[in-house]
C-alpha cells in the first residue's frame, strides 16, 4: 500500500508541475490587457477571454483601434488575425508599425475587404521620412476569414520582411548605400484598426460598404513582439552587444528567396516597381537597384 501511495504522490506532483508549466506558458505568451491599449472606437474594441482575444468592430458611426504600450526599434512582430467575413467591401483592417512626427517611418499591412466570394487584397507599404508610395499588393492562398492566420513583420538593420504564415511575401532591403532612406533611428509603436475606406479600398472605390451587414468584426490573438523595446531614449538591446535574438541578423536564405519568388509570381497583383506610368520620370531607386541585382543573378 505504501508503494501505491508513493506512486500516487509522484503522479500528483508531476500533474501539478505540468499544470503550473501550462499556466506559465499561457502567461508568457502575451496578454492584450498587458500589451495594448484600445485607443478609439467608444467600446467597439473589446478584450476577451482573460486577455487572450481582441475584437475590433465597425459600424456606420465609427470604427475602432488599439496600439501597443511599448515602442520598438527593430523587432519581429507576429499577430494572428481572422478578418471580417462575408461582404466586407469598403472595410480596411490595418496592422502596422509607425513612428511619431511629421517625418515618420511606417511599415504597413492593410487588408482590403471585398464582396462575398471575391478575395481579400493584402496591401503593403513602407514609409521612410514621411514618404510612402511603395505599395505592393497580394491575393492570399487561403480564406483569411475562415480561421486565424499569422501575419509577421521582421524589421532589422538589414531589411524589412513581410510574412504570412511564415512565408515571406515581400522584402524591403536597406539600400542606404544607394541613397534610399531606411527606418533605423525612430522607434515605432504597433497599431491596428478597422475602419471604413469605401472611397478607395474596393475596386478603387466603385464598391461601397453595405451598412446593412454592420457591425463588421475582425478578431486578433497571439500578439508576440520579440523586439528591442525603446524606453526613455534607451533600447533594451544594448548598443554595445548584439541582441541574443536570431531575428536581429536574420536574412532570407535560398529557401526563403524561393518562397518569396513563388508568392510574388503567383499572388502579387500590384507592384509599384513595375508601374512605369505612375513614375514617368523613372522608377524609384530601390526598384532599379533591385532589378539590376536580379538580372545579374
Amino acid at each position: 500500500m505504501d508503494t501505491v501511495s508513493s506512486h500516487l504522490n509522484v503522479l500528483k506532483m508531476l500533474l501539478l508541475t505540468f499544470l503550473m508549466l501550462e499556466i506559465f506558458m499561457v502567461a508568457s505568451a502575451g496578454n492584450f490587457y498587458q500589451d495594448v491599449d484600445i485607443t478609439w472606437g467608444d467600446g467597439r474594441g473589446k478584450i476577451l477571454n482573460n486577455g487572450q482575444l481582441l475584437t475590433l468592430s465597425l459600424d456606420k458611426a465609427s470604427g475602432s483601434g488599439f496600439q501597443s504600450r511599448n515602442e520598438y526599434l527593430y523587432g519581429k512582430i507576429d499577430m494572428q488575425l481572422k478578418l471580417v467575413p462575408g461582404n466586407s467591401a469598403g472595410t480596411v483592417t490595418a496592422y502596422y508599425l509607425k513612428s511619431q512626427g511629421s517625418s515618420w517611418d511606417e511599415i504597413d499591412f492593410e487588408f482590403l475587404g471585398n464582396r462575398s466570394g471575391d478575395p481579400y487584397i493584402v496591401h503593403t507599404n513602407v514609409y521612410t521620412e514621411g514618404k510612402g508610395d511603395r505599395e505592393q499588393q497580394f491575393y492570399l492562398w487561403f480564406d483569411p476569414t475562415a480561421d486565424f492566420h499569422t501575419y509577421s513583420i521582421l524589421w532589422n538593420p538589414g531589411h524589412i520582411v513581410f510574412y504570412v504564415d511564415g512565408r515571406p511575401i515581400r522584402e524591403f532591403k536597406n539600400l542606404e548605400s544607394a541613397g534610399v532612406p531606411y527606418p533605423k533611428n525612430k522607434p515605432m509603436r504597433m497599431y491596428s484598426s478597422l475602419w471604413n475606406a469605401d472611397d478607395w479600398a474596393t475596386r478603387g472605390g466603385l464598391v461601397k460598404t453595405d451598412w446593412s451587414r454592420a457591425p463588421f468584426t475582425a478578431t486578433f490573438r497571439n500578439l508576440n513582439a520579440n523586439a528591442c523595446v525603446w524606453s526613455n531614449g534607451v533600447s533594451s538591446c544594448s548598443s554595445n552587444s548584439s541582441p541574443n535574438n536570431s531575428w536581429f541578423s536574420q536574412e532570407l536564405d535560398s529557401s526563403g528567396q524561393k518562397v518569396l519568388k513563388w508568392v510574388q509570381k503567383n499572388y502579387m497583383v500590384y507592384n509599384y516597381c513595375n508601374d512605369t506610368k505612375r513614375f514617368p520620370r523613372g522608377l524609384p531607386v530601390e526598384c532599379t537597384v533591385t532589378n539590376r541585382k536580379q538580372k545579374k543573378n
